[in-house]
């Protein structure tokens, strides 16, 4: 399977490939496009890919607006930071839509979806009923965990995800709320903790953190091609260390 990849931020482009490349090693990447001038002259020379993966929010425009000049067939993978344009994506050609940073087990999910759509010799559907749906009524939509449940003297207490500062690698896995309690959860790893979280709210700041949006309190680049994450009150002590690599990524999340 030939695909192409339409990402103004080179970091994040190369992000996608290493994620496609573990996921599913056959599928080739012939291009990456960094705008929609390139774009529109990539497709003005060359046959349609049988896979797009589109970033939405490009430099000088939207990636929906290449549909308005060609008539692709082809589906497309949306991988974006804003879950605003999710009906409109799926309107023109989306089989999945991705909300960054794109988790290796959703992409997954979506390259076997276009496989199992590619098979077939119909024009692959577009749910657009089902998903406005969803959007419609968020609580039968929701597929992330609400709650999650520690033990405390041989008690067991819910507490609410959005109470969650951040979640914690140690020795073994903690949760620090708001109000600066830490309490273990009965989690084997953070892999298994962050695919049950809302990612507009979470993210993994790296091997040892998850942490909440609303849990930061400042960002700052340091020396070592490194970012230093402080949380606020009470937490301020945990000062989480984030590879500038991911800074593109990050303050997309962020900035919305």
């Amino acid at each position: 399977m030939k695909a192409v990849i339409i990402e103004d931020e080179e970091i994040i482009a190369n992000v996608l490939v290493n994620k496609i490349k573990k996921v599913a090693p056959d599928i080739q990447i012939i291009a990456i496009l960094p705008s929609l001038k390139t774009a529109r002259r990539w497709l003005s020379e060359n046959a349609e890919p049988d896979l797009f993966f589109m970033d939405i929010q490009l430099s000088d425009g939207v990636s929906f607006d290449i549909f308005k000049d060609f008539n692709l067939q082809c589906p497309v993978i949306f991988t974006t930071a804003y879950d605003e344009y999710a009906v409109r994506a799926f309107k023109v050609n989306g089989i999945d839509y991705l909300l960054k940073p794109v988790k290796e087990s959703e992409l997954e999910t979506a390259i076997e979806k276009c496989r199992s759509l590619l098979g077939k010799k119909d024009n692959p559907p577009n749910d657009l009923s089902e998903l406005i749906k969803s959007l419609s009524h968020p609580s039968l939509a929701s597929k992330y965990k609400e709650k999650f449940i520690v033990n405390i003297r041989n008690q067991w207490m819910p507490i609410n995800t959005k109470d969650i500062a951040c979640f914690s690698k140690e020795s073994l896995n903690y949760i620090y709320l708001f109000n600066g309690e830490r309490y273990m959860i009965d989690m084997v790893t953070l892999e298994e903790v962050e695919d049950l979280l809302d990612p507009k709210q979470f993210y993994r700041a790296n091997r040892q953190y998850i942490i909440n949006i609303d849990a930061i309190q400042t960002v700052k680049p340091v020396e070592n091609s490194k970012l230093i994450i402080r949380l606020k009150e009470p937490n301020q002590k945990l000062e989480i260390d984030m590879s500038r690599l991911k800074s593109p990524e990050f303050k997309k999340w962020m900035d919305r």
